[in-house]
């Protein structure tokens, strides 16, 4: 006798999400709180055979971070660097009411826009309704991307009406990787139960390490097996490489990115 599943003929296995080629949430020491350069991420991006790597630091609005004219100028950083894409973006401070801590001309500038919910950044709401509204409603901003770390039990939302609202909107839930470790403890369950409802109701998803130091740039291991572990299927993966990552960034009307062949020449 044995226990091992025994395979039926035909059978066919479930593709799997493998680890992107893009980190589309690095903070640099431009946030307050990170402890790497620009240079050093994309070395780091590098030494994992990444892509391309996203400057992601908070917006202005928390204690510590970068100053309005930070952002502005991002258009310094090169649009390649050392062979690895960089694309400039934030990671915006939801305040509530639609409203993030940089105005629509400033991200409209940047490659990449991701939008969270943080503590001492003026959001002030206190309920379930109020977390899931402030979500729903930033998900109709015409600037952002991708709904940064979503299961912070913080925070807590209505997953379902959040993941509903992503596939209606075609915004992205990043699955953070630093979420079932060292950041926002408890986070894990929540990060698999938005999981499982991308994958039943086919919401677009983005994998983050959230790296504040560039050693941890491209660490997805945890967001991967969740992802697989859920059933979320690869094309849902909007960053599995940079050719669909710069095109779902199209998509969602970013001007300012390459074309893809551009920066290969």
């Amino acid at each position: 006798m044995t226990d091992k599943p025994v395979a039926t003929a035909g059978a066919v296995a479930p593709e799997q999400c493998r680890t992107p080629t893009v980190d589309i949430h690095v903070h640099s020491v431009a946030s307050g709180h990170a402890f790497s350069t620009v240079e050093e991420i994309v070395a780091g991006a590098r030494k994992r055979g990444l892509e391309g790597v996203a400057i992601t630091d908070h917006g202005p609005a928390l204690p510590g971070g970068p100053h309005l004219y930070h952002f502005m100028a991002l258009r310094f950083i090169p649009p390649v660097m050392d062979g690895v894409r960089v694309l400039r973006g934030v990671e915006a401070n939801i305040l509530g009411g639609g409203k993030l801590d940089l105005e629509e001309n400033a991200l409209h500038q940047l490659d990449i826009v991701l939008a969270g919910l943080h503590a001492g950044c003026g959001y002030s709401g206190a309920s379930v309704a109020e977390h899931t509204r402030a979500i729903l409603q930033v998900m109709e901003h015409p600037e952002v991307d991708i709904i940064s770390h979503p299961g912070n039990p913080v925070y807590p939302v209505d997953y379902g009406a959040i993941v509903e609202q992503a596939v209606r909107t075609g915004t992205a839930l990043e699955i953070n990787s630093s979420s079932f470790s060292i950041s926002r403890t408890n986070s894990a369950p929540n990060c698999l139960e938005i999981a499982r409802l991308c994958a039943e109701k086919g919401a677009l998803v983005a994998i983050g390490s959230d790296a504040h130091i560039s050693s941890a740039v491209g660490e997805f291991t945890d967001a991967v097996a969740a992802l697989n572990h859920a059933g979320v299927k690869p094309q849902q993966v909007v960053n599995r490489n940079l050719a669909t990552l710069l095109a779902f960034l199209q998509r969602m009307g970013r001007r300012s990115l390459l074309p893809q062949e551009a920066w290969q020449e």
